[in-house]
């Protein structure tokens, strides 16, 4: 694929993207990664052509890796942009596509003894807006987040929204245990709508756990007893420390091992 210097994805961030597991022949979630694609395109304004399916985008994906060697355990990434024109005249709206594929280690999703390393980035903000769920191109924050972590020596960094709140981390929604009450943030407070966060909260409300979306602090993060993270690559992955802070597992590896059988 050629990228013109006049295409929009290139110039304005003008796009968005899935991050999947392909396991056993079988995009894990796909209806729901697939889902929340739709939903961002159609939040972007791009006219989909009716031969553009979740079919032939999933055909496309199986296809591509194969021909990579990529057969048991593999990361995909799905960039959607659209195609040429300036800020107020693109030539069209219909979606422009590139998919890549990667090897994932065995085990990669097996439960992390070692526990993550987190910091806290405060330089950039994320806003709350319509595009704040979506898992669109215009990727700074997080970007500048994860230069962040790897300049502190950590795994991850959590990311605040524009009123100094949790949001997200670069790769991952953040969940905290609370006297056996599990917080995480609303979907209103700026965070991806994550498909293994959906997956979650459905999954512990039907075990009588009590888990609450809400708005939630530095200082709650600080005051937890537990804090794990959730993605699609990983599922759940517990975090150890984070500024001086170490955290439990106890009821982490529980859901852990509870909810195991469910992610794929």
């Amino acid at each position: 694929m050629v990228i013109s210097v006049a295409n929009r994805g290139l110039r304005y961030g003008d796009g968005l993207f899935e991050t999947m597991k392909y396991c056993n022949n079988n995009i894990v979630f796909a209806d729901e990664h697939f889902a929340r694609l739709w939903k961002g395109m159609n939040v972007l304004l791009f006219q989909i052509p009716k031969h553009f399916t979740p079919e032939k985008l999933t055909d496309e994906i199986i296809a591509l890796a194969k021909k990579n060697g990529h057969d048991k355990l593999v990361r995909i990434r799905l960039t959607i942009f659209r195609g040429e024109g300036g800020l107020y005249d693109p030539v069209n709206h219909t979606p422009n596509y590139c998919i890549e594929t990667w090897d994932l280690p065995g085990g990669n999703d097996e439960w992390n003894s070692n526990g993550l390393v987190l910091g806290i980035y405060e330089k950039a903000k994320k806003n709350c807006d319509i595009l704040s769920n979506i898992k669109h191109n215009n990727y700074l924050p997080y970007v500048m987040a994860a230069l962040y972590a790897k300049d502190q020596k950590c795994n991850d960094a959590v990311l605040l929204n524009n009123a100094g709140r949790l949001c997200d981390t670069t790769i991952a929604n953040i969940f905290l245990i609370k006297n056996d009450t599990i917080y995480t943030p609303a979907l209103a407070e700026g965070c991806v709508a994550g498909i293994i966060r959906k997956h979650l909260i459905h999954q512990l409300a039907a075990l009588n756990y009590n888990i609450i979306e809400k708005e939630l602090t530095i200082g709650e993060l600080m005051n937890a007893d537990e804090v794990f993270l959730t993605n699609s690559i990983y599922n759940i992955r517990w975090v150890k420390h984070i500024d001086g802070k170490d955290f439990g597992n106890r009821l982490t590896q529980k859901i852990y091992l509870t909810l195991l059988p469910t992610f794929s």
